[in-house]
This record gives C-alpha cells, structure tokens and sequence, in this order.
C-alpha cells in the first residue's frame, strides 16, 4: 500500500484541487492541518523554494505546487483519469488551468488589499471574467461536456470567489454581465457529481467573515 499524506489547510481552494484529485482516484490519505502563521519544519523542509501549501508526500517523496501534484496524481495512481485523453483536449486543458494559476491571484487581492492596489485588483478580475464568460458560451465545462482538470483549477473562481463576495460585501460577479460564466458556476456547485469534493460553504462563509471582521477591527482607530 503507497503511504499518500497531503500537508495543506481545510480552506484553500489549492489543497481542495488535491485532494479532489484523490478521492477522484480513490486513494486514501492523511490530510495534516498546516499554520501558516507558525510554518512547520515539515512544510520549510519539504518546500524550501516556495514555503507553501498544498505538499503531497508519497511514500515519503515531497512534490509541491498543486497543478503539479494533480498531474501527479492522474500519471501515478489507478482510476478516472483527471486530464483528457485526446492530446489536444489535453493542451487546452492546461492552457486554462495555466491561465488561472497567472489570474487567479487577483481574486485575493480585490478583496483583502485595500485603496488603489484593491481597486486594480478588482479591474484584474473583471477582465478574467470577461474573457471566461466569452471562453463559456454554449459550453458545460472548460473542455467539452467532461468536468476535469481545468475545472478544478478553476475552484477558486467557482465556489471561493462568491463566498468571499457574500463574506466582504465586495460585488464583483453578476448573471447580468456573466451569465456564461454564472451557468457555469451554477453546474459547478450544484452538479450531483462535484457535491461530494467541495467543501461545505457554510463553513468556508463562517472562516471568511471571522478574517474580515478581524481585518475591519484591527484598522478601526483606536
């Protein structure tokens, strides 16, 4: 039997893409919770370039960087297979997950930053939905009608960024000027077959607006 843990934090969107990717897989594996406010010897060991999250140890054997484990994941292990058959579905497929992982930093930053950085970050986001609303018209999922690896890369824009939305009381999505990509969005999170990998939003809500009114009490003046 592999011995398979995955080192991350219960609310990232970037340890969910790996441990979807697993369970997709059907292997079993010990989640450990990190702190980022008191990184672990176990995480500046195991990542000494990035000193990030998410890190999957295989038998022992650190791999970082979530995009990376996924594709990981879907070479090493028996099962479903995550990225697509066909090598140019395959090329697509990357190139959007690709594209998340350079845009996506922004959703972050068009809620948590504050002034001008934060109003550049929410002009950065706007133009990321634009061009996903264009890529999704008349389409299910990113490639075709077969939910997989740019989708998961996409769980960020699918379920975090209206829970950061409802959480802040920032307003970046409407179905008015996104309706290709609120359909999307809608079969994401309510698809039968994604219920079971995505974390409960309640909880995600609950952790978020504990951060933000943390943020808004640390800055009121004293």
């Amino acid at each position: 039997m592999a011995e398979v843990k995955l080192l991350g934090l219960w609310y990232s969107p970037f340890s969910h893409r790996v441990e979807w990717a697993l369970k997709i897989k059907g292997v079993e594996y010990e989640f450990i919770e990190e702190d980022l406010q008191n990184k672990s010897p176990l995480l500046l060991r195991s990542n000494p370039v990035h000193k990030k999250i998410p890190v999957l140890f295989h038998n022992g054997k650190p791999i970082s960087e979530s995009m990376l484990i996924l594709e990981y994941i879907d070479e090493t292990f028996e099962g479903p297979s995550i990225l697509p058959n066909d090598p140019y579905d395959r090329a697509i497929a990357r190139f959007w997950a690709k594209f998340f992982e350079e845009k996506g930093t922004s959703v972050g930053r068009s809620f948590f930053l504050k002034g001008e950085e934060q109003e550049k970050a929410k002009e950065q986001v706007c133009e990321m939905l634009k061009v996903l609303d264009n890529e999704l018209k008349n389409k299910k999922f990113f490639v075709g009608d077969k939910f997989g690896f740019a989708d998961i890369a996409a769980n960020a824009a699918a379920l975090w960024l209206g829970v950061l939305e409802e959480a802040s009381g920032v307003v970046l999505v409407t179905s008015e000027k996104f309706p290709n990509f609120c359909a999307w969005r809608d079969e994401y999170i309510y698809c039968s077959q994604n219920k079971e990998y995505l974390p409960p939003r309640d909880e995600l809500l609950a952790h978020f607006r504990a951060r933000f009114q943390a943020a808004a009490a640390a800055s009121a003046p004293k």
